[in-house]
């Protein structure tokens, strides 16, 4: 089993930035993929950014320029540094790990709890 908490979410002005941050327990994950989602209200959730185990990255159309994914494998921990934040960032925010999944929610295992996120004008 994995566990996967999230931390670093809050308010945040538009045009600012936050740094998100997943550790995991439980099992190392340095051979999972680390993914990042978010789901705002009243819409379904979606994909964010993924790093492999390899170190390949992949963003939304919507977050590419803007955000950036990385990833510790010796302290087991996943990052997500927003910049520019936009009012359609407003969500909360998952991550996620899988040895296989990159882009597709249903194909990853395990899941943080999820933290909001929440950009102000």
């Amino acid at each position: 089993q994995v566990q996967l908490v999230e931390s670093g979410g809050g308010l945040v002005q538009a045009g600012g930035s936050l740094r998100r941050s997943c550790t995991a327990s439980g099992r190392t994950v340095s051979s999972y993929n680390r993914g990042w989602f978010r789901q705002a209200r009243g819409k379904e959730r979606e994909f964010v950014a993924v790093i492999t185990k390899s170190g390949s990255t992949d963003y939304a159309d919507s977050v590419k320029g803007r955000f950036t994914i990385s990833r510790d494998n010796a302290k087991n921990l996943v990052y997500l540094q927003m910049n520019s934040l936009k009012l359609e960032d407003t969500a909360v925010y998952y991550c996620a790990a899988d040895n296989n999944a990159v882009r597709s929610i249903v194909a990853y295992d395990y899941w943080g709890q999820g933290t909001r996120v929440t950009v102000s004008s």
